[in-house]
């Protein structure tokens, strides 16, 4: 009972990491063999050295089920199976076990020296060879000519790729949630998917980003992000979203999520400028994707009386402010497809724009043709049937 206790404790505290560094080495190559056959009957029988096997690589796997690199964090060296040395009798050496690295989607693989980008493992079907093994030396089978029957050399394995790497994960998502703390990123989160972020009344009550899927029709759907609060100075260092604003990058539309605040003291107008001036020091491209603006909060008494007058302020520099609330549902349907609009260019939904079938039985229904009612066959005339004659009666005599 007490370790299923200290399972679920470890599961729910699980660290979010989204950096590491370690090497990988691949594996060698084996050695060629130098062998002559000894046969009863067979004179001069010749070479018989097998070449060695190739070293396995190192390849990195993307994993849909991992959201983290915490798995890697305390692994120092990544090592692939050696190739195995050739034998006599013609007999070559094994190659080495490929070592299978499962990562998160989304990270990328950079050169820990130089700092040069090398992969990218950013779809589902990536499969990289980040260090490959090295080749298998050639045995003295492979060096016999005929001015050479006899030879007595063979060559050793080549030695694997051995690198030195930085790993950096990057949140794929379709769209990213932007705002100050407290503006109701995980609430919306947990209303428009099954993701269950922390949701609590007090500054930075997320710390690390949280992925939800938002179905909007049968086969339908798009991800988002809730990235953590930012501040400004997050470009420089400040606060906490200055780790997470690289989880932006991969976003193809941003929702900037304002609200009224009496307790804080801000202004959504003033916290839609902080914002934008952050995402436009830290990258300049990411302040040009597509974006919505969407007031928060609408059950409250002072945010629905706050609107009408910060929409107008909005209106003006031709930012249309949308008005939602994830408690009572208001405006969220009609949010979710403009975003899903927005990340995939379809202008339809067939899901939702298309009226729903009738059911089976309703549908033989509608489509059967209405049966046509049988004429009644026409009476035939009665015949009336001709009295047979009756016989004269005979004559008397």
């Amino acid at each position: 009972m007490v370790d299923a206790h200290r399972v679920m404790v470890s599961r729910e505290h699980v660290k979010f990491v989204d950096s590491c560094q370690l090497d990988v080495i691949a594996g060698k190559g084996g050695n060629g063999a130098v062998a002559f056959r000894r046969e009863k009957f067979v004179p001069f029988g010749g070479p018989s050295g097998g070449h060695g096997g190739r070293g396995g690589d190192v390849v990195f796997v993307a994993d849909t089920g991992l959201s983290t690199l915490l798995d890697l964090t305390y692994a120092c060296a990544l090592r692939a199976e050696h190739g195995e040395h050739g034998m006599g009798k013609d007999c070559y050496g094994r190659a080495g076990k490929n070592l299978v690295v499962r990562v998160p989607l989304g990270t990328q693989v950079f050169d820990r020296e130089s700092g040069n980008l090398l992969f990218d493992v950013d779809d589902k079907t990536s499969k990289v060879i980040v260090a490959k093994g090295g080749k298998g030396g050639r045995g003295n089978i492979h060096f016999a000519t005929p001015y050479d029957r006899a030879p007595r050399r063979a060559e050793p394995g080549e030695e694997g790729e051995e690198k030195k790497l930085r790993l950096d994960l990057k949140v794929m998502a379709d769209v990213g949630l932007l705002g100050f703390p407290n503006v109701g990123k995980s609430t919306f989160v947990s209303a428009v998917s099954r993701a269950r972020p922390k949701v609590a009344d007090y500054p930075f009550t997320t710390l690390t980003p949280s992925l939800g899927v938002v179905r909007v029709g049968d086969e339908a759907t798009f991800v988002v992000a809730d990235i953590p609060g930012l501040i400004p100075g997050a470009a420089e260092g400040a606060g906490l979203g200055h780790r997470f604003l690289k989880h932006v990058e991969r976003t193809r539309a941003l929702l900037h999520l304002v609200t009224i605040d009496p307790g804080e003291g801000r202004e959504p107008l003033a916290d839609y400028d902080a914002l934008r001036k952050e995402l436009q020091k830290f990258d300049p491209q990411l302040a040009k994707r597509p974006e919505i603006v969407a007031m928060t909060k609408a059950d409250l008494t002072e945010v629905r009386e706050g609107y009408p007058d910060l929409k107008k302020r909005f209106a003006k520099r031709k930012i249309d402010l949308r008005l939602v609330s994830a408690a009572t549902g208001e405006g969220m349907r009609d949010l979710i497809v403009d975003l899903y609009r927005l990340t995939t260019g379809k202008a339809r939904i067939e899901d939702w724009d298309t009226p729903p079938e009738p059911h089976a039985r309703e549908k033989k229904k509608v489509t059967a043709a209405p049966k046509k009612k049988a004429k009644p066959a026409p009476k035939k005339k009665a015949v009336a049937k001709k009295k047979p004659k009756k016989k004269a009666a005979p004559k008397k005599k």
